[in-house]
């Protein structure tokens, strides 16, 4: 079964590389490709429930109404639809707006077909939050530089929760450093599922939903 996929992408050179990295995935559908925010809303609001893509990549810097707006009203409206940002690596000052916005994952666009495809499975079949290890560290960089400039305590270390495991703490500095699943079984020695359940656990455990979340939680509590 085809997971049914859509895109929302201004520019036009964009639109046409993603729809040819599509076609070298089979069980992708693309429902549909909406040139913007309000051109994505429109064409959801046409769809029945079971023809509504299950996952949609969202530009963020768009004319009208811009990818992270987009999230912020469809969110509510379909919640079984879930959004993974395509962002670049200078969108510094949009990285935590995407965060709060609702997003299931963050990407960098010029990630090939086989990212967008794992994202896709880690978020539908794992309830994962994809995103890409340059994305991680940006969003590590900008905490760190905050918790610099606004707290007099930065150089306290706090304890990571109790509810967490030794393993799951091990895999959460892992993850804060940047590094996907695939990166952490290989330096752990470990199956990729088993990396999964962790993080899974740990999602479950500090009441997150991504990836950035637990970066910002771990900055702002100076886990590590």
């Amino acid at each position: 079964m085809a997971f049914r996929i859509a895109f929302t992408e201004d520019n036009q050179v964009n639109r046409t590389t993603f729809q040819q990295k599509l076609k070298s995935l089979p069980d992708f559908d693309l429902i549909f490709s909406a040139v913007n925010g309000h051109d994505c809303l429109e064409q959801l609001k046409g769809l029945p429930v079971q023809k509504l893509p299950e996952v949609i990549f969202m530009d963020i810097e768009m004319p009208q109404l811009d990818g992270i707006e987009t999230i912020k009203i469809a969110k509510p409206l379909y919640p079984e639809v879930h959004f993974i940002v395509l962002t670049v690596f200078d969108d510094d000052d949009k990285i935590f707006e995407a965060i709060r916005s609702g997003a299931s994952g963050y990407l960098l666009k010029h990630e090939p077909a086989s990212t967008l495809q794992e994202s896709v499975v880690n978020v539908l079949q794992y309830g994962g939050a994809p995103m890409s290890p340059a994305i991680a560290r940006k969003v590590l960089s900008i905490m760190s530089q905050s918790n610099r400039a606004n707290s007099n305590d930065s150089e306290k270390q706090n304890t990571v929760p109790s509810i967490i495991t030794t393993r799951e703490e091990e895999i959460l500095q892992h993850m804060v450093q940047g590094k996907d699943a695939k990166r952490i079984a290989a330096t752990l020695n470990i199956s990729v599922l088993t990396v999964r359940k962790h993080i899974a656990n740990i999602y479950d455990k500090l009441h997150v939903q991504s990836r950035a979340e637990i970066i910002t939680m771990a900055h702002k509590n100076n886990w590590f």
